[in-house]
């Protein structure tokens, strides 16, 4: 420990990252961090906009109550419940047989996202005049017409902002996968220390590796609110995560 204290800046920088190639393992846990976020994501989004769609159905014409119950179920378990927790119960229990890591965090993260998806998307329906779910069935569609064709083109745009915030969460929050073994860039800072028993350099690469990508997405989220904000005259918000920050929707 002494000699790595008694070092030079350029020195523990050097051995942290360039010494034995050790910066293909933070690209490569990244590369890890930045798939596991975006497959959850994907299946975080299905799975919220089916289950937002099932609430919202039920709330406006009382149909589908055993399967709202369900959802409603779902979304207060999966919220109620620490993710980690989560992430332990599919690595050493459900998908214990399984070796392919990428998939449980993609899975786990997946399932979890989809409780706080379809917050996101139910808030994005209710956003969305009812006027124009009655406009439909006047023309003769059915619910489910009506919901795919006139509510959902207009609820989409409204939580585009939301939903893009919640890739961004999921790229920081990813980071715990690293408890059960996945390589992803939250893990790899704990194996260089391992090697040079220098503790603050790979962890101080790691968080500027995160905090790069993490600007990066957020100014591409702002591009978008800025864009879609332009064609709005009024707007509301709505939150996410119960965060103080909210996004623009139209009203």
């Amino acid at each position: 420990m002494g000699s790595v204290l008694s070092a030079t800046i350029g020195e523990r920088l050097y051995k942290a990252f360039i010494y034995d190639d050790r910066y293909k393992l933070y690209f490569k846990g990244l590369g890890n961090t930045l798939l596991i976020a975006l497959l959850a994501t994907l299946i975080g989004v299905a799975i919220g906009v089916t289950l937002a769609m099932i609430v919202y159905v039920n709330k406006k014409t009382g149909k589908l109550k055993v399967l709202s119950l369900v959802a409603k179920t779902y979304i207060m378990i999966i919220r109620g419940t620490p993710v980690v927790l989560q992430l332990f119960i599919m690595y050493f229990v459900v998908l214990a047989s399984s070796d392919n890591g990428i998939l449980i965090g993609a899975l786990t993260f997946g399932l979890n996202s989809g409780a706080y998806v379809a917050e996101i998307v139910r808030a994005g329906f209710e956003s969305v005049d009812y006027g124009q779910m009655e406009a439909g069935r006047s023309l003769g569609l059915s619910t489910g017409q009506t919901l795919l064709r006139v509510v959902t083109p207009q609820a989409v745009r409204n939580v585009m902002p939301p939903l893009f915030n919640e890739f961004i969460t999921l790229v920081k929050e990813t980071a715990i996968v690293g408890y059960v073994g996945i390589l992803d860039l939250g893990k790899v800072p704990g194996l260089i220390q391992s090697r040079t028993f220098d503790y603050l350099f790979p962890l101080l690469i790691a968080a500027v590796m995160y905090l790069v990508i993490v600007m990066g997405l957020t100014g591409i989220l702002k591009l978008i609110e800025k864009q879609m904000a332009k064609t709005d005259r009024n707007y509301k918000r709505i939150k996410v995560r119960g965060k103080k920050k909210d996004y623009i929707v139209e009203a």
